[in-house]
């Protein structure tokens, strides 16, 4: 799908053409290992399309914010990886789980350092606005997975609360990467707003269909632990609606699969479910997500470049929107 894409294609032969020392294998190893893994390169290909949308035509100019993007996103991956206590990441082994803490800790630190190395490489007079643009952002996903980590400590979280959560978490990262495209193409600061609320929108209405894939999709598609939210008490939107809209028996059942730690993972995700689909919470995750959706094409409308042109990311947000991984 999106591995195909020229765009994507640009920036896997850029990353698989990178050269990294062979020593301290423990430090370089494991980056190599995350960056090889089958990830869309979404984030990165939105540099290039931010860039192309407002006329850039030399994407070589472009790549290496696009690669900036991409390596502070698996980063926070590998973080929040250990965070979690995930076992896997597109499919295969967590790189903390494959070595260990400490050196997915140091690995994905290097990551981060990589990334502002590649950005140093964008043209010199873009290069303020671009860190302005990607300190901004980086800081604001890390502020989004402090406040996932505080929901696990509190009982209830409200619907703008975990919406707020997830914009700064997944969503600026999105309208970001598109914003610094735009910026590599030099557009004024109000298309810069627009396609970086375009970004923000789609983002939040990629995580609700994350969220809804979690519980939902196919695990040979999916590349993650399918349940993998229901099992570790994950505070998603499908939960929160659960909790808001529950009652009588159906509390009790809910709140005994929250407390319990002597149901099986399968029977656990199977109950869960059962109340999901009693209450008709999907219904209610697809709705919101249409309305970010939404959201999200009437920022593209508002952009002053011609139809044609935008035709690359209203296309990207219709794979987006209807995609099983």
């Amino acid at each position: 799908m999106f591995e195909q894409h020229p765009y994507g294609k640009l920036i896997s032969e850029y990353i698989q053409n990178e050269k990294y020392p062979v020593q301290p294998a423990d430090l370089y190893n494991p980056i190599k290992y995350i960056l090889s893994l089958s990830g869309k390169r979404i984030r990165p290909m939105l540099v290039l399309m931010g860039a192309r949308l407002f006329g850039k035509e030399d994407l070589k100019e472009v790549v290496p914010a696009g690669i900036a993007i991409e390596y502070f996103h698996n980063f926070s991956l590998i973080h929040d990886d250990i965070m979690d206590r995930a076992p896997l990441r597109r499919g295969q082994a967590t790189v903390h789980q494959k070595w260990n803490d400490n050196v997915a800790i140091l690995s994905g630190d290097a990551l981060l350092v990589k990334a502002y190395q590649e950005l140093g490489k964008s043209p010199a007079d873009r290069i303020p606005s671009l860190l302005q643009v990607f300190n901004k952002i980086a800081l604001e996903v890390c502020e989004g997975q402090q406040l996932d980590m505080d929901f696990e400590k509190i009982d209830h979280v409200s619907e703008d609360e975990y919406l707020n959560m997830i914009r700064l978490k997944t969503s600026v990262l999105l309208g970001g990467a598109l914003q610094m495209g735009a910026i590599l193409a030099y557009a004024d600061e109000k298309q810069q707003q627009l396609i970086y609320d375009f970004g923000v929108n789609l983002g939040i209405a990629f995580q609700l269909q994350d969220d809804y894939l979690d519980v939902y999709g196919d695990p040979s598609a999916f590349g993650k632990q399918v349940g993998g939210d229901i099992l570790c008490n994950k505070k998603t939107y499908l939960r929160i609606k659960t909790e808001q809209l529950i009652d009588g028996e159906a509390r009790a059942e809910f709140d005994d699969l929250l407390s319990s730690d002597t149901i099986e993972d399968g029977e656990k995700v199977s109950r869960m479910k059962n109340l999901y689909a009693k209450f008709q919470v999907d219904r209610y995750a697809e709705d919101i997500k249409l309305r970010y959706t939404d959201l999200a094409y009437n920022k593209l409308e508002q952009i002053s470049v011609s139809e044609p042109q935008k035709a690359e990311l209203r296309k990207l947000a219709d794979t987006l929107m209807h995609r099983t991984r």
